[in-house]
């Protein structure tokens, strides 16, 4: 008896010594994979401390949501040949950024330093034409209407409402006249609705997919990562890009509830391929189809207009930070001013030093937010970070209801980028996103009109008003700002 239970011990102390000895270098293991691959030091020391401080649940968790697979996957597959930004077609109307007309010579900086990051080229003869919410569908489903060849739709949200159904309609139409149908919908942003609008689309015979699903080796894995681009193109010759959704409460309906000002853009001319590619990379990534051809990319495209113009995808793959560098080359360019309008506004350490600087320089620095944000934990986060602005004299104003969804960022009256982005860390490092580009006056000087309506109709926001908030308020709100990498 005496000598089976020392055998036992001996073997329970082996083991014992094994797993501890097991969970020792699954720790080292985990801390050298953070050090080589976290390029954020701040989430690097978080990971490594949680893996020391929470053995083997810490480096599951890391393995399990802190590793990009994406990142992994886009690279295997842009080496592919058949990848479809290899594939753009010849664009005669490329621009050299030291090519762009004496009008914006002070952007040549600007114009080489995104030229380095989007990984698109400078295209000129383009059109934008701003829509808002009264005008944005009517055109849209115009435009699906009259389809010849083929149409492509890549949205954040696709709502099974009245306005879903009538673009599954549209599209359902041009399926029965012939025309080649795609439709991308995010799988999280899918679920926004309910019953889903993939239930209707199957029905109609839409060829559809969700985005990401398919490559989730463990689904939960990607729960944080979602495709908040909003692209419509129509026979490879008409665009449609900006922030709007599929949703009924940003139509035009005097009875709509909750309902959201935006802006889209209508967009012919070259930089209309960009867009299609975009949207053919993430169809290929979700459905290994490659969109080719003249039926995707007529050859005959003509010029439609004076802009210059550029797509900017975004997103947590080979494409990260491409938007985070943009903003952060706009705003270190500025000389004289800087409007920009976003519906969620959590800038990180970088923007924010960049924005206090232009301020510094004598930039006028303009920040229109809505003042009653849509989601009750961002608009808490978001107060903290007005205070180091506004005491370097940058000045934020807060919109009145219903909620602005736009974003706009206006650069001394020559330059504006538009698209689906948000001002906060989930759009700038955790969605895959796209945003254009353009060096064009007459197309600013339209939008600034645009933002100084907007400030027209809103308050100031004042440091005085900051410190008058109670303690509960300001402990609330700072609590909240800590959550902001991920609202």
């Amino acid at each position: 008896m005496i000598v089976g239970t020392a055998w036992w011990s001996d073997l329970l102390f082996v083991f014992e010594i094994l797993l501890l000895l097991g969970i020792l270098v699954l720790q080292i293991h985990t801390a050298i994979h953070i050090a080589i691959h976290k390029r954020d030091s701040r989430s690097a020391v978080a990971w490594i401390v949680s893996a020391w401080f929470l053995p083997v649940l810490g480096s599951v968790l890391y393995f399990w949501f802190g590793v990009n697979r994406l990142e992994r996957k886009a690279r295997k597959l842009r080496a592919h040949s058949h990848h479809p930004r290899y594939n753009l077609p010849i664009i005669a109307n490329e621009i050299l950024p030291e090519n762009l007309s004496e009008q914006y010579n002070d952007l040549v900086g600007i114009a080489k330093a995104i030229g380095s990051i989007s990984g698109f080229p400078l295209v000129g003869g383009n059109h934008f034409e701003p829509l808002d919410r009264q005008h944005a569908y009517p055109v849209m489903l115009k435009a699906i209407h009259e389809a010849k060849q083929s149409i492509t739709l890549l949205t954040y949200l696709f709502d099974d409402d009245p306005t879903g159904e009538s673009f599954a309609e549209a599209l359902a139409a041009a399926v029965q006249r012939g025309v080649e149908v795609r439709v991308l919908v995010d799988d999280v942003g899918s679920k926004y609705s309910n019953p889903t609008i993939f239930g209707r689309l199957q029905r109609l015979g839409i060829p559809h997919a969700p985005f990401l699903p398919k490559f989730l080796p463990i689904p939960l894995a990607y729960s944080q990562l979602r495709n908040h681009r909003k692209i419509l193109v129509v026979d490879g010759r008409v665009g449609f890009t900006g922030g709007m959704n599929i949703r009924h409460n940003q139509a035009y309906d005097a009875g709509v509830s909750h309902p959201v000002n935006d802006l889209h853009f209508r967009v012919l001319g070259p930089i209309v391929s960009q867009l299609q590619t975009t949207f053919a990379e993430d169809w290929w990534f979700t459905t290994e189809e490659f969109l080719e051809g003249d039926k995707w990319y007529p050859r005959d495209v003509p010029a439609a207009g004076s802009s210059t113009a550029r797509g900017i995808p975004d997103g947590p793959d080979e494409d990260l930070d491409n938007l985070r560098l943009t903003i952060l080359s706009a705003i270190t360019s500025a000389k004289k001013s800087l409007k920009i309008v976003t519906p969620y506004f959590l800038p990180d350490h970088d923007i924010t030093t960049a924005l206090k600087l232009a301020a510094l320089r004598g930039v006028v620095v303009d920040i229109v937010l809505p003042e009653k944000s849509n989601l009750l934990l961002v608009q808490w986060a978001t107060t903290p970070f007005w205070e180091p602005l506004l005491r370097r004299d940058c000045r934020i104003w807060l919109t009145p209801p219903p909620f602005d969804h736009t974003k706009l960022l206006l650069v001394d009256g020559h330059w504006c980028m538009f698209g689906s982005a948000n001002w906060d860390p989930r759009s700038l490092r955790l969605n895959f996103e796209f945003n254009i580009e353009c060096y064009d006056a007459v197309l600013t000087y339209q939008l600034e009109r645009l933002v100084d309506e907007k400030i027209s109709i809103a308050r100031p926001a004042s440091i005085d008003e900051l410190n008058a908030r109670p303690f509960l308020i300001r402990l609330r709100d700072g609590f909240a700002r800590l959550f902001s990498p991920f609202l």
